[in-house]
């Protein structure tokens, strides 16, 4: 009885530890996606490398979206340390892409939406922590409302309505919502099936995929939000 107590408690320890390294990643993540948008924001020779060739810009777009697909598909196969790398590299990539906000936005409503979506996160997040509901369904249809979102997003592209525009900003702010919670769960869930002989490397990389997934759940949500709150320059 007692021995089965110590493995409970040594169980819940591993658990916390996985999930503490998760959102820490998350944060070096965050962190460094500010620091890059801001230098870049504040360097006019960064500036117009990045957007005043469209070349470079959408280059850099795709580069992300490869280390993306790349992390979450091939991460079984690599290194610990090169799976680290290329999230840090996505990161400052994104802040790279994202610096054009501070140009846009004015710096106050970047910041008051900055907290705004950090409360918000938070508060999903817990809730898909400390939920006993299966929020399976409630992700699947998340999923299928992002999906919904890029092709409303493609189709405005070319139609440039603002009323559609601001549409697709609230939707997002509930699809990411939702996504937060959905994902939070889903690896607390993986964190909990994870046996316990586990190499570190593994681990590391069970947590950088999970950081990768709250990471793009809070960008997004920022996004959206700021899109609503956000004061043009």
């Amino acid at each position: 009885m007692q021995s089965s107590t110590v493995q409970n408690v040594r169980s819940q320890s591993a658990v916390n530890a996985f999930l503490m390294s998760v959102y820490n990643w998350m944060a070096v993540g965050l962190l460094l996606t500010a620091g890059v948008s801001w230098y870049v924001a504040n360097s006019q020779t960064m500036l117009q490398l990045i957007f005043g060739n469209r070349m470079v810009f959408f280059g850099l777009i795709i580069a992300e979206l490869g280390m993306v697909v790349a992390i979450s598909a091939g991460i079984q196969r690599m290194k610990a340390g090169t799976a680290t790398m290329l999230f840090m590299l996505y990161s400052a990539l994104n802040g790279a892409t994202l610096a054009s906000i501070f140009i846009v936005y004015t710096k106050s409503s970047i910041f008051s939406t900055f907290i705004v979506c950090a409360a918000m996160f938070a508060t999903c997040s817990v809730y898909g922590m400390v939920t006993k509901k299966d929020l399976t369904g409630v992700g699947n249809f998340m999923f299928m409302g992002l999906i919904g979102i890029i092709i409303a997003s493609v189709v405005n592209f070319f139609l440039k309505s603002s009323g559609m525009a601001m549409i697709i900003s609230y939707v997002g702010v509930v699809v990411f919502v939702g996504l937060t919670a959905y994902d939070t769960q889903k690896i607390k869930a993986m964190a909990l099936a994870q046996p316990g002989d586990l190499d570190s490397g593994t681990l590391r990389k069970g947590a950088i995929l999970g950081a990768l997934t709250l990471y793009l759940d809070f960008i997004n949500l920022f996004l959206m939000l700021l899109r609503v709150m956000g004061n043009r320059e």
